[in-house]
């Protein structure tokens, strides 16, 4: 960067970034309970030390110009090593404290994530969590703006800067009610599923992602009568309508099965798709998200390896 910015400028940081939040200086004054000219002078000191713009001042407010998002960057990097520095002083004094926010599927919403985080915080009370439900594009966005600590992602388009820390098998299965046809079969094809009335996620996720794409492998193309964005309306809906949906494993639960039936599709057409806990490739992540992935990792494996 230009110039080298130091913890002096933290609150100057905070600053900023409830200015680029609100997206004008009058509403972020009012935010942080200081007045508007004296948060314009913060913004105007810290711009001249550091040698260049960061807002591009607009009619009705300002944005982020190019250096700003750079400095932006900086400053959610700064605070994510601040906060895993005062976990690890939190942890050394037997306190157990600190913040874990997670960027999920919707899969690990309704069941699992819920159990686990209770288990989390019945050992240690101090820590705190956000869950963010995400498509798979998004979870990706948010670890590397450093909005999520992790992020647990069934099939993620990209990759490039997740660190897997845990992949899990999870294959698409399909949700119907007890009495449909496809419910007495012993083998799920995708072909049989197509010829019935269908409910399917948007394309943003990675259950639709595989089923499309094997459904153009054998020339066949998907009719939902309803897409959605909800996984949690799938579930629900067949219970209406006697047609199928689509969910993975770790979004269901035995109680489903009380009025729901669901089976995998056969692997001879979709394959077994992964579910990945993953961080910020080379971010050293605070103790508490740090231990909480750990945890993870192994129920993971010991629930689907």
């Amino acid at each position: 960067m230009h110039k080298d910015i130091k913890m002096k400028h933290l609150q100057t940081f905070r600053l900023i970034e409830a200015v680029n939040h609100a997206g004008s200086i009058r509403k972020a004054a009012e935010d942080m309970n200081i007045t508007a000219s004296a948060l314009n002078r913060r913004i105007q000191r810290f711009e001249e030390e550091f040698g260049s713009q960061i807002f591009e001042r607009l009619p009705r407010g300002v944005r982020l110009n190019p250096a700003g998002e750079l400095v932006m960057q900086h400053i959610r990097s700064q605070m994510s090593d601040l906060a895993r520095v005062q976990n690890q002083v939190a942890d050394l004094s037997g306190e157990r404290r600190g913040h874990i926010s997670i960027a999920c599927s919707q899969a690990l919403a309704p069941y699992f994530l819920p159990a686990q985080i209770a288990a989390y915080r019945e050992e240690h009370p101090g820590v705190t969590f956000s869950v963010n439900v995400r498509d798979r594009a998004q979870a990706e966005q948010e670890l590397s703006n450093f909005s999520s600590d992790l992020a647990l992602v069934f099939e993620p388009l990209h990759l490039v800067d997740f660190e897997v820390l845990s992949a899990v098998p999870q294959p698409v299965n399909v949700v119907m009610q007890s009495n449909h046809p496809l419910a007495s079969k012993k083998e799920i094809r995708l072909r049989d599923c197509l010829d019935y009335d269908h409910v399917l996620p948007s394309a943003r996720y990675g259950v639709r992602h595989l089923i499309d794409t094997a459904a153009h492998r054998i020339a066949r193309t998907t009719a939902p009568v309803v897409d959605t964005d909800s996984f949690e309306l799938i579930r629900h809906y067949v219970l209406h309508e006697n047609c199928i949906g689509f969910q993975i494993p770790i979004g269901l639960t035995a109680e489903d099965g009380r009025d729901l039936v669901f089976k995998p599709i056969s692997s001879k057409d979709i394959p077994i798709g992964q579910l990945y806990l993953g961080q910020l490739k080379g971010r050293a992540l605070p103790v508490a998200p740090s231990r909480f992935a750990q945890r993870l990792s192994l129920i993971l494996e010991e629930l689907y390896a």
